[in-house]
């Protein structure tokens, strides 16, 4: 699908991933401070701000990469920090913190949907709104896998038994490269599925 991307594609397709993985990121700190934690706010997060939140090679070289040669999107930003121990609900309260990233998407790819039916095909914002609906639920469902630090594995952690908790946290101390083996590693494993759910997503929206 993407073996044949022109200049103006790859360009909407960065403009998409900038937008979307803004206000992924800006919920994180959204919902954290409605539940009590300002970490996001005293580190200057509660913005628009793209800077803050794109990282030029994780952000959007490595995604281009992967959308490129797998038709997979993978978006890593510079995460939002929260402090779990200060949000209201404790686990559950950190689990809606984890939610709201790929909640947000969920909202965007459906106003895309809509601008997507809207727009006559083969205009710029035809292909900006399937762009960007591609975008966001490839960061919902990507989001939403349970590994650490994934979206989904905050959701996870609030109902997990202790034993998986410690080897949750154990993971989660790695960061980047746990994500790195997470994509190069695990992700061959699961790709089949994560991708049919993508294309079914899709399919149902446009």
């Amino acid at each position: 699908m993407f073996s044949d991307m022109g200049a103006l594609t790859i360009g909407l397709l960065i403009v998409a991933m900038i937008i979307s993985v803004v206000l992924h990121e800006l919920m994180h700190g959204v919902m954290a401070f409605w539940l009590g934690d300002t970490t996001a706010q005293d580190h200057g997060r509660l913005s628009l701000n793209p800077l803050r939140s794109v990282d030029p090679l994780t952000t959007i070289a490595l995604p281009l990469l992967l959308i490129i040669t797998t038709g997979t999107p993978f978006f890593i930003a510079k995460p939002v920090p929260f402090d779990p121990s200060r949000v209201k609900w404790g686990d559950y309260g950190a689990a809606l913190v984890g939610l709201a990233g790929p909640a947000s998407n969920a909202v965007l790819a459906l106003l895309g949907t809509g601008l997507w039916h809207l727009t006559s095909g083969g205009s710029l914002l035809h292909s900006f709104a399937f762009m960007f609906v591609l975008v966001n639920v490839g960061l919902m469902v990507i989001n939403m896998i349970p590994f650490p630090p994934l979206d989904g594995s905050r959701v996870l952690y609030a109902f997990a038994p202790e034993p998986l908790r410690r080897v949750m946290e154990s993971i989660e101390q790695f960061g980047l490269v746990a994500i790195l083996v997470f994509m190069f590693l695990i992700f061959r494993l699961i790709a089949g599925p994560i991708v049919h759910l993508q294309m079914t997503i899709l399919n149902a929206l446009l």
